[in-house]
C-alpha cells in the first residue's frame, strides 16, 4: 500500500509543493528526492521496520523530503527541535531509541558527536543520494509513523506516537472543516518539531496539492514582505507571532501598514493556536488585518479536536465546537458526563487519537478513561460553544475552598492599562492551600505596585480571585511554541 501523500502527490506532479530558500520545488521533486532518501536509508534492506530516525533539518525542502523519505522506508520520523541544545536533543534521541540520526550540516558539530558516542548510523543532508530508487517498501497504515515530543510541563517530555492512519484522521478532518484546497498556498512560519506545524500547516497543505512557502525562521519584517505579495490564501501561527506582527505593523510608516492590510484581506483564513489568544490580540489584528481569527483547540495527542466556524460567527475567547471525526465530552472527577455551563474535564474519542506514549504502558493507560483520551483541560460549554478553562494541574488554582482559572484571571488584568502580558499561577499556601499570584511585564514607564493593582482588580473580580503576590519581569518565560511555562512562572514566587 501506497502513504495516502505520496498516492495524492502523483496526483499533482507538476505543480509547486514546497518554496524555500533552496528554490521552488514541485510534488514530482519531492516524491523523486523522498524516494532517493528512502533508498539511501534502507541500504539493501527491504524495510526499516519502524526504525526510529531522529532527524534536525531547518524548514524547508529537506525537511519535507526527509521525512517523507523515512516514511517510505517504514521508518518512524523523530523530528528534532532546531533552537533546543544539546541534553534536550540527547534526550530525545535516547528515549526514541534512534537507530539513525539525519542531519543538515549546520547541526553537525552538535549531533556527530552523539551519533558517535551511541555507535549510531549518522547521515548529512549534504551527502549525494543514490541515483538508482530501489524497491520501496508497501506501508500498512495502521504503522507507527511519527513520534513527537510533548513540551514536558509537568516533568520529563513523552513520546507521542502516531501511526499513519491517525494522521489521515488528523489531517481529513482539517482540510473538510477548513476547506482546504489545491488552489491554497500558505507562509510556514511555525517549528517543525510539533504538530501545529507538521499537521495543520504542511501535511494539510501538501495532502491539498497546495503550495506551501516556508521561512527558515520567523522574522516579522519578511512575513510583512510577504504578506504584501498579496498571493497567500492561508495563514496560521501561535499568538505570540501575532503579537510581534502587530508590532512591527505598528513600527511601520503608513505606506506599508496599508500594504500589510490589504495582503491580509486578500487571504481567506487566518488561524490562531497551540496557546490561549488573549482577546486584546485578537481585536488589534482584527483591526490590522480585517481578520476575526479562527481559534481551534488540539493536542500533540488527539490532532485538533474543537474549531470555530470556517463560515459564520466566531466568539472571542472561545474554541468552538467538535471537528469532522471528533467526539468530545465533558465529565466531573467522577466521571460524569457535566451539564451545559459546568466546567468539566475535557476528553476525546476519534480515529485521530494517538497510539501511545512512546514505551510507557502506565502512563498510556492512565491517560484513557473507557477509551476516551482524558486531555487534563477543563472546559465549559457556553452558547453551544467551549470554552477553555485552563490545565487542571496548572491552570486550575484552588483557594480558600474555590476553583480559579488562572486564564479568565489573565484575561482580566491583561486590560490593565499598565500591562503588556501577565501569567498567573497557584503558589502553595498553608491558610488558602494555593495562593493566586501574577507575574506581569508593564509597558515602559510603567511603576504599578500590589497595592493598585488590588484595589483596581476587586472592582472587576471576585475577591477570592484577585492576585495576593505579584512579580514584575522583564518577559515570560516561554517554552519553543511561544506557550508560557507555568512551573518556571511559579518559581519566581519561591523567594517571596
Amino acid at each position: 500500500m501506497n502513504l495516502p501523500p505520496i498516492d495524492r502527490a502523483h496526483q499533482n506532479p507538476n505543480k509547486i509543493a514546497i518554496v524555500a530558500t533552496e528554490g521552488a520545488f514541485t510534488y514530482h521533486n519531492l516524491l523523486q528526492t523522498s524516494a532517493q532518501i528512502a533508498t539511501k536509508l534502507l541500504e539493501n534492506i527491504p524495510d526499516l521496520q519502524e526504525q526510529r530516525v531522529a532527524f534536525l533539518i531547518p524548514s524547508g525542502f529537506q525537511y519535507v523530503a526527509t521525512q517523507w523519505g523515512i516514511w517510505r522506508a517504514g521508518g518512524i520520523a523523530v523530528p528534532l527541535c532546531v533552537s533546543h541544545p544539546r541534553p534536550e536533543l540527547e534526550y530525545v534521541i535516547a528515549d526514541s531509541g534512534a537507530a539513525i540520526i539525519i542531519a543538515h550540516p549546520d547541526f553537525e558539530a552538535v549531533l556527530r558527536p552523539i551519533a558517535e558516542e551511541r555507535n549510531l548510523r549518522f547521515i548529512l543532508t549534504s551527502e549525494t543520494l543514490p541515483s538508482e530508487v530501489a524497491l520501496l517498501p508497501e506501508i500498512d497504515l495502521t504503522r507507527r509513523s511519527l513520534i513527537l515530543y510533548t513540551s514536558g510541563t509537568t516533568g520529563k517530555p513523552k513520546g507521542v506516537v502516531t501511526t499513519h492512519e491517525n494522521i489521515q484522521a488528523q489531517v481529513t478532518s482539517l482540510v473538510s472543516a477548513w476547506e482546504w484546497t489545491s488552489n491554497d498556498r500558505i507562509l510556514h512560519v511555525l517549528p517543525l518539531h510539533h504538530i501545529h506545524g507538521i499537521i495543520n500547516v504542511l501535511t494539510c497543505a501538501l495532502w491539498s496539492g497546495a503550495e506551501c512557502h516556508m521561512l527558515s525562521k520567523f522574522d516579522a519584517e519578511i512575513v510583512g514582505d510577504r504578506i504584501i505579495r498579496g498571493d497567500l490564501t492561508l495563514f496560521m501561527a501561535v499568538p505570540t507571532i501575532y503579537v510581534k506582527l502587530i508590532t512591527a505593523w505598528e513600527n511601520a510608516d503608513r505606506d506599508r501598514q496599508q500594504k500589510i492590510s490589504a495582503g491580509c484581506a486578500k487571504m481567506r483564513l487566518m488561524v490562531s493556536g497551540s496557546a490561549a489568544l488573549p482577546v486584546r490580540v485578537l481585536e488589534k489584528w482584527q483591526n490590522i488585518s480585517g481578520h476575526f481569527l479562527l481559534e481551534r483547540y488540539g493536542m500533540t495527542e488527539i490532532g485538533m479536536a474543537l474549531s470555530n466556524a470556517l463560515h459564520g460567527e466566531r466568539f472571542a475567547g472561545y474554541v468552538g465546537k467538535p471537528l469532522p471525526q471528533v467526539e468530545v465530552r465533558l465529565v466531573d472527577e467522577n466521571g460524569e458526563l457535566v451539564t451545559p455551563g459546568t466546567p468539566g474535564e475535557l476528553q476525546v474519542k476519534g480515529a485521530g487519537v494517538f497510539r501511545e506514549y512512546w514505551q510507557k504502558p502506565s502512563a498510556t493507560a492512565k491517560a484513557f478513561r473507557d477509551s476516551w483520551f482524558c486531555t487534563g483541560d477543563l472546559a465549559v460549554v457556553e452558547n453551544d460553544n467551549y470554552r477553555i478553562l485552563g490545565r487542571i494541574s496548572v491552570d486550575i488554582i484552588k483557594t480558600g475552598g474555590y476553583k480559579v482559572s488562572a486564564l479568565e484571571i489573565e484575561e482580566m488584568l491583561r486590560t490593565h492599562p499598565d500591562i503588556q502580558d501577565c501569567a498567573v499561577v497557584g503558589v502553595a499556601d498553608a491558610e488558602w492551600g494555593e495562593r493566586v499570584c501574577a507575574a506581569l511585564v508593564l509597558k515602559s514607564g510603567s511603576n504599578l505596585t500590589l497595592e493598585t493593582l488590588r484595589s483596581w482588580a476587586k472592582e472587576r473580580l471576585a475577591t477570592y480571585k484577585v492576585p495576593t503576590k505579584i512579580q514584575v519581569v522583564e518577559e515570560l518565560p516561554r517554552n519553543a511554541m511561544g506557550k508560557v511555562t507555568k512551573p518556571n512562572v511559579a518559581k519566581l514566587f519561591d523567594a517571596i
